[in-house]
């Protein structure tokens, strides 16, 4: 099984606080009159995630590679905060990718200190992100992030999770397999397991995301388990697999 903490790579509990430390930031756009419907906000996190690590500016001798590679090499924490109106308007100017999914939009950055964050990021609120869905999603396509049904989790908190799980998904994903995934776009659902899935699924040998217990939920908490068929095969697409499709989009 591959079973990493979202905070600290290989770690067990948590993470231990260094000057050194480095953050994703995620802004969730949120506006009063519109929220985004939470599942969509899950999707677009981790959609933001994966378009960052395809982005070429964050990968070879881009100018967010440094970036990444340290931010990676401690552990692959991500902070969600939420921005309205003009906030999201000064969100925009700062480096960074904004992803649509379904009603939410998402805008990923490069890694950034800890205790350094730019300032029109540190303002922003984290509390704020209790999004609901006014309607059931739909079925899920090839590559779903499922969560853990017993833990309770704010939208925010969850969209870290969702990102951590994709990441994860992505690296026990071999070329040929993340060729065909990023032509089809980089689809994924986001889908709360039921008891008897769930369980099933933390003895499946998948991608399994470890909270290191820093806000919400206790060190420790397995939060969500990325799922693919190329996953269960090993990291392999199977030959003649369909192209993948995702319904719910």
């Amino acid at each position: 099984m591959t079973d990493v903490t979202g905070d600290l790579a290989g770690a067990t509990g948590g993470a231990p606080e260094t000057t050194d430390k480095k953050v994703l930031p995620l802004v969730v756009r949120i506006e009063r009159a519109t929220p985004p419907e939470r599942s969509d906000a899950l999707e677009a996190a981790a959609l933001a995630v994966l378009t960052l690590l395809n982005d070429p500016r964050a990968l070879d001798d881009g100018e967010w590679a440094g970036q990444m590679r340290a931010w990676e090499s401690i552990g692959i924490r991500k902070v969600v905060r939420r921005a309205r109106g003009a906030e999201w308007r000064r969100v925009l100017d700062l480096p960074g990718i904004t992803v649509v999914s379904g009603t939410a939009e998402v805008r990923v950055h490069p890694p950034v200190p800890l205790d350094d964050w730019p300032k029109d990021l540190s303002r922003l609120q984290v509390s704020g992100t209790e999004l609901i869905d006014s309607t059931e999603p739909g079925p899920p396509g090839d590559v779903v992030l499922w969560l853990n049904p017993e833990l309770e989790m704010s939208a925010g908190k969850a969209m870290a999770q969702a990102g951590h799980a994709a990441q994860l998904a992505w690296w026990g994903t071999d070329e040929p397999a993340r060729a065909a995934w990023r032509a089809d776009g980089l689809p994924v659902a986001v889908r709360t397991a039921g008891p008897h899935r769930w369980a099933a699924l933390v003895d499946s040998g998948l991608p399994v995301v470890r909270d290191a217990g820093f806000t919400e939920i206790e060190p420790g908490s397995r939060t969500v388990v990325a799922d693919a068929p190329w996953l269960r095969a090993g990291g392999h697409r199977p030959a003649g697999w369909g192209p993948l499709h995702n319904p719910s989009r």
